[in-house]
């Protein structure tokens, strides 16, 4: 019964992962394509997960994507997490000052997953990075974050080729192991053009846990002037490792 019921929730986790990966809802079909589970066993989940509320199927009822109580389990997370509220100072002290879209994420084994961000007040479009997931080598964060690991343990956990977003993503192991270990000799993470075309990215670690689980970037146009590149990277350093001295101080663990 007990390997029954652990398979049940593993199942269950897996399809709301799923789901919320995809940038539009997923058929039944397409569901256990990507989950590969008996239709049965997936219908049957998918029913008791459309009746809680976990996900909410279209008008037609033969799509499916995450509903809202997976939202209320996230904004949960993030209003018990201990550092995010003097983040969110430290990101509005650093957007007051360089003027760019900052960002407060956490490493998620290989990824990055973004906690809190505040966007540059010149920004047409304000879509959130609040809650998405994305791999750490694309981003200055995760390069950051993963700089804090040793090589054997960043290779164990990336394994093989590299998902690449843009023709300037790092896509084999030894070239970001090599990338890594300039972030280290530095003490921050700076890519131009890897997750997303026309934008560079600097980020540092918040240093009150070891190894670092969180840091913060800066997000700037890619064809930004160097004297103004090195403005960013100056206050984001600063304003980051402010963060971690408070977090120390106040005893946030």
């Amino acid at each position: 019964m007990e390997s029954s019921l652990v398979k049940s929730a593993e199942r269950t986790v897996r399809i709301l992962e799923a789901l919320a990966a995809s940038p539009e809802r997923l058929t039944l079909s397409e569901l256990q394509k990507l989950v590969g589970y008996p239709r049965s066993s997936l219908h049957a989940l998918i029913r008791t997960l459309a009746e809680l509320k976990w996900i909410e199927a279209d008008e037609t009822r033969s799509a499916y994507g995450i509903g809202p109580h997976a939202l209320l389990t996230g904004t949960a997370y993030l209003d018990k997490d201990p550092a995010l509220s003097f983040a969110l100072e430290a990101l509005e002290d650093l957007r007051a000052e360089v003027g760019h879209t900052v960002h407060f994420a956490r490493r998620d084994e290989g990824h990055v997953l973004y906690l809190a961000s505040r966007e540059s007040r010149e920004a047409v479009r304000v879509i959130s990075r609040v809650g998405r997931r994305l791999p750490a080598h694309l981003t200055a964060l995760g390069q950051a974050l993963l700089a804090g690991l040793t090589d054997d343990e960043v290779v164990a956990m990336l394994g093989g080729p590299l998902p690449a977003f843009t023709d300037e993503s790092i896509t084999d192991v030894p070239t970001l192991v090599a990338e890594l270990d300039a972030v280290r000799s530095r003490g921050w993470a700076f890519e131009r053009e890897q997750g997303t075309p026309g934008v560079a990215c600097v980020a540092c670690t918040v240093d009150y846990r070891i190894p670092a689980s969180d840091a913060i970037s800066c997000s700037m146009p890619a064809d930004l002037p160097q004297p103004e590149v090195d403005k960013v990277i100056e206050a984001v350093v600063r304003h980051t490792r402010a963060l971690g001295a408070k977090l120390r101080k106040e005893g946030v663990r």
